[in-house]
């Protein structure tokens, strides 16, 4: 399972559990097809809708260098 990387939990991801809507990050250059793929298979389970949204990556300083972290893909699955 390359293209998830991990579950997220916030306070709005365990709201969305009450509706079976499960949050997870995935590598930002999977595509919906593939990621719904890797959950029916893995997981054994019926996708209905995927949400994603691109979250933009942060910007860091070490001295007078400006660097910055990878962006990354969330997605909000409805099982």
């Amino acid at each position: 399972m390359d293209g998830i990387k991990y579950v997220v939990v916030t306070d709005k991801s365990i709201r969305l559990l009450v509706k079976n809507q499960y949050t997870s990050n995935v590598e930002s250059g999977s595509t919906r097809t593939e990621i719904k793929h890797w959950v029916e298979l893995f997981f054994g389970v019926k996708v209905i809708a995927m949400n994603s949204h691109r979250l933009p990556g942060k910007g860091r300083r070490m001295g007078p260098i400006m660097g910055h972290t990878m962006h990354y893909r969330r997605m909000i699955i409805t099982l």
